[in-house]
This record gives C-alpha cells, sequence and structure tokens, in this order.
C-alpha cells in the first residue's frame, strides 16, 4: 500500500487510494510533538495496556480522563476504557462523551453502560401522533 502525504499551510493529509487516512494540524515550532489520541484507537483495541502511559492519550477530553482514571484503578480497566474508546469511531466522539458523563453521573461506569446510553442516543425519537378521522377496527 503506497501512502502520500498532502502538504497544506494549515494541515497535513495522509492519503491512501484517494481516501484521506489521517489529517495533523500542522505545527511550526521546534522540537513540539503534537498527538491526535482518536488515531490511537485501532492500536488501544489490540493493545489496551497502552492506556495506561501512553502519551497520546493525555490529550483526551476531561470526561474520558475520569473514566479512564476510575477504570485503571480496576482489574482489566485497561481492556475496558479500549471498548469505550472503540464506539468513538462508530458513534461519533460527541456521543460518547455525552455517554460517559451520564455514565460518571451514575456511579457504575462500565463499557457496556457506555455503550447503551451511546445506542439509547442513537434512537430516533417516536412519531408524532396524527390527529386523523380514520379508525382502526
Amino acid at each position: 500500500m503506497s501512502i502520500s502525504i498532502r502538504i497544506y499551510p494549515e494541515r497535513l493529509d495522509f492519503v491512501a487510494h484517494d481516501m484521506v487516512v489521517a489529517s495533523h494540524v500542522r505545527s511550526f515550532e521546534r522540537n513540539q510533538t503534537r498527538y491526535d489520541w482518536q488515531h490511537y484507537i485501532p492500536l488501544i483495541e489490540r493493545k489496551p495496556g497502552a492506556l495506561r502511559n501512553g502519551a497520546p492519550f493525555a490529550d483526551m477530553p476531561e470526561s474520558l480522563l475520569r473514566l479512564r482514571g476510575l477504570l485503571l484503578k480496576r482489574e482489566g480497566g485497561d481492556r475496558i476504557m479500549a471498548k469505550v474508546l472503540t464506539a468513538v469511531p462508530r458513534a461519533g466522539l460527541e456521543s460518547v462523551l455525552v455517554a460517559v458523563e451520564l455514565v460518571l453521573e451514575s456511579g457504575n461506569p462500565s463499557a457496556e453502560h457506555v455503550e447503551n446510553v451511546v445506542n439509547r442516543l442513537k434512537t430516533a425519537p417516536p412519531p408524532e401522533h396524527v390527529e386523523t378521522s380514520l379508525q382502526v377496527t
């Protein structure tokens, strides 16, 4: 597989098979390292232990950092947190953040609880009641 880099004034795009697979904001300062933690989600699926000290995960949103702190105190918490993070590409970051906030408020954080809340947030509201003269018999 060949990957090409498209360089723009504000970002770098990495392209494979005419599809952008990663995009990074450019930095013009010396000796500066930038990470996008979402790019490391596939790695976390295979190696959840990287969540413990991985530099890219220090920049996650505050609610995810709180959840990680709670889960890593448990046995297998890194695998649970990895499962939560795998919901981000499927459901979107905003949905997962709302779900994590609700789960943290409940006091019982688990991957299944987060997944359940994400799914409930995605469900469409019931259709409006329509006034009609028709009757079902």
